[in-house]
């Protein structure tokens, strides 16, 4: 149960990033703009929340080592969200690059 909020909290994370990124890709008029703007606190909030549903979730069993291997997905979550959202490619090099990591996630689990 508490290793599906850990994916969740990555899956949330990686959206957070996209957001930021989103925030990041905007011309604003005054420099602080860039910091103060809905996608950036939302992205920041989101981040904060997955931090703590990461403490959470490691205060009732689940180990660093876990939560650490889990949060690799991430190199997998944002590719895909960046195709989806922004378009990204994603060629050969990134997609073998992704399964070599994915590959590590299942030999450390399995």
């Amino acid at each position: 149960m508490y290793l599906v909020l850990v994916i969740l909290a990555v899956l949330a994370a990686a959206g957070a990033q996209i957001l930021l990124k989103k925030g990041a890709m905007k011309e604003y008029s005054a420099f602080w703009r860039q910091y103060i703007n809905p996608w950036v606190i939302s992205g920041y909030v989101i981040l904060g929340l997955s931090l703590l549903l990461n403490v959470f979730c490691m205060g009732h069993g689940v180990q660093a080592k876990e939560v650490s291997t889990i949060e690799s997905l991430s190199y997998l979550f944002i590719p895909c969200l960046s195709w989806f959202f922004f378009k990204e490619k994603i060629n050969w090099r990134k997609a073998g690059a992704i399964a070599i990591i994915m590959t590590g996630i299942v030999v450390f689990f399995f």
